[in-house]
């Protein structure tokens, strides 16, 4: 399902890549530990993998309360829809609330920023992705709050490769609600329970994907692994 042996143009940073440099003080794991090896193959073979252990719990914990610090702070705002001047809310297609991450600026946030870096780095080193840089945000999702059924790769912009989302909600139940839905191949629909601490990897071009209400706050740490450009789009 992968295609490797990636050659790509330069591609401008934004303030939201976190590179080696950024996070050194964050947690690292070695690119052969086990749990990044199960993710690295699920990838290969399906592009896609749940692991349900993935943050130790008191990360997991340490990310929520910062999630709801800044919301209560009125600092995560609504997501908004398209890119560029064609950036809009829409509430009626994405009602989630974000807020990117920002390095050196929370330690649990760069512990978090330091796994994710491990995980770049195993992907690279056994699936030749050539992966650069890696972009965050949090995101909670009031009650009934959704997101339509769609790609995370943008039409005008390839450098999005493989995304990561990582759950931090204790004590969920099914009956809250709120999964992820991926669409893979043979028709088939595979729901993921938003539980504290699992983490869901898959190919962001190629794997259509919804999230579905919920009867209580969802939170998590959405991101993408991004590579270089490979063309210019017009």
């Amino acid at each position: 399902m992968l295609r490797l042996n990636i050659s790509t143009p330069p591609a401008r940073r934004s303030c939201r890549i976190f590179r080696r440099v950024d996070i050194m003080r964050g947690m690292q794991i070695p690119s052969d530990h086990p749990l990044l090896l199960r993710i690295v193959d699920d990838l290969y073979a399906q592009g896609w993998s749940q692991q349900n252990i993935f943050l130790p719990e008191a990360l997991t914990l340490e990310l929520a309360a910062e999630c709801h610090k800044r919301s209560a702070e009125g600092e995560l705002t609504p997501a908004a829809v398209g890119r560029g001047i064609t950036q809009e809310v829409r509430e009626g297609i994405r009602g989630d609330h974000i807020q990117w991450l920002e390095p050196g600026e929370v330690l649990a946030c760069d512990n978090y920023l330091g796994l994710m870096e491990s995980l770049r780095i195993a992907m690279n080193r056994r699936l030749f992705l050539g992966l650069e840089d890696f972009e965050s945000h949090f995101a909670l999702y009031p009650p009934g709050a959704f997101y339509l059924k769609h790609l995370d790769r943008f039409r005008d912009d390839d450098r999005r490769m493989v995304s990561a989302v990582v759950y931090l909600n204790q004590a969920w139940l099914p009956e809250h609600g709120g999964h992820l839905r991926m669409y893979l191949d043979d028709n088939v629909d595979y729901d993921v329970l938003p539980v504290g601490g699992c983490l869901v990897v898959f190919l962001s071009g190629e794997i259509p994907h919804e999230v579905m209400p919920a009867t209580r706050d969802r939170l998590s740490l959405t991101g993408w692994f991004r590579r270089r450009a490979t063309e210019v789009f017009v």
